[in-house]
């Protein structure tokens, strides 16, 4: 049978999220693979259906039964928010015509009757029984009717595969339950997805394997493999590429070579004689050195990979990293742009005009982590829509253009104006998705809290481990090269600036000066007490003493980012305790500005904490020179601080080079805070609170546990996060944390403090009642804030606590920088002959259960040796 859509089939599933919490049949992932679902939405179940259309509505072709809602509007919402067909009662259909295809009716029974009812849009028959005396004569008169599209459902428990071969005699699309089918091999009482299909495919292989496109998520092709059975069903099963060798059986793409496929969706052509695979291509598909095997990407795909790349590489301080980071450039490179392509009269020059927007508008896009095929999904995301805008150019920009409000907007023509409508013309409210933990199960709650995931090193290594090596070998003269690649420092001669420095690198405003010297010192009182006043000593038995004691590290490295930053806190927040700690020599390292010139404000830490020098470079040289060392930088025992992708993929790479024999403080990820809150929270607190975090970068996360608050409280708190969210310059980085950032609603502080530890986050701010007491229940944490009067900014300059603090889950294992992170212990043991009585016998009979003689022996000796003197 011949159809438009991408399966011959339907896949009836329950209603979202309840996909998470299948038990049997399809997983989500799996119906998530086929795309065409089918849903019986219900008053109750509507809020849940439009959330799932909102971050599915292209990820799925979904349909829908909406005989159970009243409301027309409601309706018209579904379609709007995506629905690519409804289904609904005869009665409703005239108040839906100007729906056209999307909507068709609905009946129910085995009476070939009900086949009358179908219009030009369809017919969903639900409930059909094929076992029923009328179903003979019901096939008849529907292959007769010849109706397209037609559906047919069948009654529950129904023998799946020969309702299918029913349906196929009524040229009708059936709808199957999920749960009913499956992708493993032989399931009892299951039918396989693959059986489905291949029952359905016509291939004119003495094989009888199907031809299969590839294409990647922008719909370029890649290849031109095949399937089999086997291979579709194990492609769906493990939602990777899979496909059949015609010569090695089952391949599984990219085993060997790496360059791995994730199947996004699977569909047949409308003849059923093609498949077709959409996946994400890590690598390339192609076994020559090209994207695909027709050829490279070509147009808006090529160019995102293009600054993909340049993202990654682009060298600090240099305007292609300045367009990925200052919004300011590339906004006004984007305003630049559109007023050129408005401006431009001929077909070539508009090309030209709209392809340098296009280039700036992608850049903005990939800065904020967001794909071109984010971008296609949001577009296809739109042509679904039935309520429509009025169209006018708003404020200023129509204002520019001379162009008048009209005093009334002319009724949509497609459908009525409503009140969704209408506040379409308003920006996206900046809004964090709620989940109450009482509603969901321990699997979902988990999944929403998970961080945003982490790039591949594997492309970073590629870049950074060539200039390690490189510094490694030719030390100075690499160091001051990048230097004058990256920060464009060509007047520099030397890479490092020794101690002292001098004054006029040190010139500062007097507000400056005192901000630092408050903060220089609250951070040295606090690294001061953490001092161990004596030893540790302690007879474990007579005459056996044990002690430890703690000695500074020697030579430590400090990374403060720079070039186009100022970031004097993370100079005091590394300078200051390795300075209490006693470190012999402390080394800053930090990219200079193109003049040549560090940051004053570093240079005045750097002498405050009496730093030996300041290595001027950035990245993974700078990392390479301290860990190494040069002619003249000097070679640390210890990097710590943060730092971009390359700076972190570098220390990680140093650290494990035994040649290097360098530590780390810890690994690093995206900032984050959880912050706790009741109904005693001031909500303008609360929101600042997360927004201070979010603004951070688009991979950031803040997480709000809500508890006990009403719809009251708790709308007071969204409105706060979007009404400052909007007022900030980095509004569109806010944008993108929020969107990986949720609101968890539960009953108790105890239960608010389980999931914090759960989470264990970097920063944890408790806006509660009796806050304190709830610190004895923190178990996970970088850093804690307690109470209204002290939000995390106190934490990143000035109160005293340091800043470097464990992110990604890692406070469960880590610490944040304190003064043990600039000293070692060393233990000592101290025996005077009776102790080595006391003991001996356990030590020698140990190293001889661990057959080591030689330890043995060193005891048995001198035991010998006192025998002998007595």
């Amino acid at each position: 049978m011949e159809t438009t859509l991408p399966l011959p089939f339907l896949v009836g599933v329950s209603v979202p999220p309840g996909l998470n919490d299948i038990k049997e049949g399809l997983s989500r992932e799996e119906v998530s693979c086929l795309g065409c679902v089918f849903f019986e939405v219900k008053p109750q179940t509507l809020e849940k259906i439009l959330r799932f259309l909102k971050r599915h509505n292209v990820e799925f072709e979904p349909y829908f039964d909406v005989t159970a809602l009243e409301s027309i509007d409601d309706i018209i919402t579904l379609l709007d928010a995506g629905a690519r067909k409804v289904f609904v009662k005869t009665e409703q259909l005239a108040d839906l015509s100007a729906y056209g295809s999307r909507v068709a009716p609905i009946v129910t029974g085995s009476s070939a009757a009900l086949l009358s009812s179908a219009t030009e849009s369809g017919l969903l028959l639900s409930g059909f029984d094929q076992t029923a005396s009328e179903a003979a004569q019901f096939l008849e008169e529907a292959r007769d009717k010849k109706i397209t599209p037609f559906f047919i459902k069948p009654v529950p428990g129904a023998d799946l595969e020969q309702f299918i071969q029913v349906a196929a005699k009524a040229n009708a699309i059936p709808i199957l339950p999920s749960t009913g089918l499956t992708t493993k091999k032989d399931e009892a009482g299951k039918l396989a997805i693959s059986t489905i299909l291949s029952s359905v495919w016509k291939s004119d292989r003495a094989d009888g394997l199907l031809p299969t496109v590839v294409v990647d998520e922008h719909d370029t092709a890649l290849g031109l493999v095949y399937s089999s059975a086997e291979s579709v069903n194990e492609a769906l099963r493990t939602q990777t590429g899979v496909y059949q060798s015609r010569k090695r059986g089952l391949w599984y793409k990219g085993a060997t070579s790496g360059d791995t496929q994730e199947l996004v969706r699977i569909s047949l052509d409308c003849d059923n004689d093609a498949l077709k695979f959409v996946v994400k291509q890590t690598g390339r598909f192609c076994h020559l050195d090209q994207s695909g095997c027709f050829g490279q990407l070509k147009g808006l795909p090529k160019l995102e990979q293009t600054l993909i790349s340049r993202k990654q590489s682009a060298p600090e301080g240099s305007y292609t990293a300045r367009l990925f980071s200052d919004e300011k450039l590339v906004r006004a490179k984007i305003m630049e742009e559109a007023e050129e392509l408005c401006t431009a009269q001929t077909p070539q020059e508009i090309a030209f005009e709209a392809a340098d927007l296009f280039y700036f508008a992608l850049t903005r896009a990939v800065a904020a982590g967001v794909t071109l095929a984010d971008i296609e999904r949001s577009l296809d995301a739109k042509s679904w829509k039935v309520k429509r805008r009025t169209g006018d150019a708003k404020g200023k920009w129509a204002e520019k253009e001379g162009i008048k409000p009209a005093a009334s907007a002319p009724a949509a023509t497609s459908a009525p104006v409503t009140k969704e409508a209408a506040q379409e013309t308003t920006p996206e409210k900046i809004t964090m998705r709620r989940f109450d933990a009482s509603k969901v199960s321990t699997e979902e709650l988990d999944a929403a809290l998970k961080r945003p995931a982490q790039k591949s090193s594997d492309a970073i290594y590629k870049i950074i481990v060539p200039i390690i090596e490189d510094v490694r070998k030719n030390g100075d003269k690499a160091v001051l090269s990048y230097t004058h690649k990256f920060e464009k420092a060509t007047s520099l001669t030397s890479p490092v600036l020794k101690a002292p420095f001098p004054k006029e690198l040190m010139q500062l405003p007097e507000e400056t000066i005192a901000a630092i010297d408050v903060s220089f010192e609250n951070i040295r009182k606090f690294h001061a007490a953490q001092k161990e006043e004596k030893p540790l000593q302690v007879e474990t038995m007579p005459g056996v003493v044990c002690s430890r004691f703690s000695r500074p590290i020697e030579a430590v490295g400090c990374y403060i980012p720079g070039g186009t930053a100022v970031l004097p806190s993370t100079a005091l927040m590394l300078g200051v305790p390795a300075m209490v700690a006693g470190c012999n020599k402390i080394v800053f390292a930090s990219p200079p500005r193109a003049d040549g010139t560090i940051t004053p404000e570093i240079v005045y830490v750097a002498h405050k904490v009496g730093a030996e020098s300041i290595v001027l470079a950035g990245g993974a040289q700078a990392v390479a020179a301290m860990a190494y060392g040069t002619e003249s930088i000097t070679k640390v025992d210890k990097i710590l601080g943060p730092g971009n992708q390359f700076v972190t993929a570098a220390k990680m790479f140093v650290s494990n080079d035994t040649n290097a024999a360098v530590g780390i403080d810890m690994p690093a990820g995206p900032s984050e805070v959880l912050v706790i809150a009741d109904k005693d929270a001031n909500p303008a607190f609360v929101a600042s609170d997360l927004l201070s975090q979010a603004e951070h970068g688009v991979d950031s996360q803040v997480i709000l546990i809500a508890i006990d608050l009403d719809e009251e409280h708790l709308q007071a708190i969204e409105d706060e996060v979007h009404r400052q969210a909007m007022e900030l310059p980095r509004v569109q980085i806010v944008r993108g944390s929020i969107a990986h950032s949720i609101t968890v609603q539960v009953k108790t502080v105890e239960e608010a403090m389980e999931l914090s530890n759960k989470y264990a986050p970097e920063h944890l701010i408790l806006q509660i009642k009796e806050a304190e007491k709830a610190v004895d229940l923190v178990m996970n944490a970088g850093s804690v804030f307690i109470g209204a009067w002290t939000p995390e900014s106190v934490g990143d300059y000035s109160a005293g606590v340091n800043h470097s603090l464990p992110t990604y889950g890692f406070a469960k294992q880590y610490s944040g920088v304190n003064l043990a992170s600039f000293v070692k212990h060393i233990t000592s043991s101290n025996l005077t002959a009776e102790g080595l009585k006391n003991v001996g016998q356990a030590v020698m009979q140990l190293a001889k259960v661990e057959e080591l003689e030689a330890h043995r022996r060193a005891v048995s000796i001198r035991l010998e040796h006192m025998s002998k003197s007595n």
